[in-house]
């Protein structure tokens, strides 16, 4: 049975995922960074008699952590097939709202915490001349959004990484693949939103653009098609077909909006879609 370690499992499309995966045939690792969401996690795993999947502490910030939680999967299970970088946090808000300190832990997490799970792993992948690197990205590591900046910068620096690591792995048999959902409803939506400190100071500048660009958002999100089983769909199918993809872009929305810029002109789209989201947000 081939063993796949989900990072990020305690919500959201990393839960979905696991579970999806794990009644699928795959011997799933379901990851949490703390102690108090691995006994949340196994507990909700029990309940829904999920046999082939483990709940595992690794928080992807922290070298011991990673290293203390491949060495027990590397003893259980040997080598793992494949590895699914989903573990991330939100930040939004208008770049000038944003402290250093909150954009420097959204890269820690979504750049270096995934760099450093993903380092770990290939040597062991390497050895055995196979596997899949997976990471979940967004349709805002494609097109940039106002109200999210330092978010997207997270998610473009994936794609270029992702997109890299791709051709230096392939030659050793490993995949690489990005998938990039569109909006999803999920927990991040409500107590993971993330909002910056500075994005709720009603002295901001940017104050009442950011609480328009929010609402904007919130109808995006009750009348979204995309669901977290779509996204693990995707994800299960790049692990098990033959050849995949580099790409899998997740939602009708996503793959409509990036189409219409992929064949406009650079100036048309720009005008068109970018300057309807500034309208929208500042011109009430």
């Amino acid at each position: 049975m081939d063993s796949v370690i989900v990072t990020g499992s305690g919500t959201g499309l990393g839960r979905a995922t696991s579970f999806y995966l794990a009644s699928r045939g795959f011997l799933v690792y379901a990851t949490v960074p703390t102690g108090t969401e691995v006994e949340e996690l196994a507990a909700w795993a029990k309940q829904e008699g999920a046999s082939n999947l483990k709940v595992l502490e690794l928080d992807i910030t922290k070298p011991e952590s990673i290293a203390s939680a491949l060495g027990k999967i590397q003893a259980e299970s040997g080598p793992p097939y494949a590895l699914i970088n989903n573990a991330g946090i939100g930040l939004r808000g208008f770049f000038e709202d944003l402290a250093e300190e909150e954009i420097r832990r959204l890269f820690d997490v979504n750049i270096f915490g995934t760099m450093a799970v993903t380092r770990a792993v290939l040597p062991y992948m390497r050895e055995a001349r196979r596997g899949r690197i997976v990471l979940i990205t967004s349709i805002g590591g494609r097109i940039g959004s106002l109200g999210v900046s330092a978010y997207c910068a997270t998610k473009f620096a994936q794609e270029g990484f992702g997109e890299s690591l791709y051709q230096e792995l392939r030659p050793f048999g490993i995949d690489v693949v990005l998938i990039e959902p569109a909006i999803t409803r999920t927990e991040r939506w409500d107590i993971h939103r993330g909002i910056a400190r500075g994005a709720e100071n009603p002295q901001s500048p940017y104050f009442a653009w950011f609480q328009r660009a929010e609402a904007l958002a919130d109808r995006m999100v009750e009348t979204t098609p995309t669901q977290p089983e779509h996204v693990a769909a995707a994800i299960w199918h790049a692990l098990t077909v033959r050849r995949p993809r580099l790409r899998y872009m997740v939602g009708r929305r996503a793959r409509l909006v990036y189409a219409i810029r992929r064949y406009l002109p650079d100036r048309v789209f720009e005008r068109l879609y970018f300057g309807e989201a500034v309208r929208r947000v500042t011109k009430p």
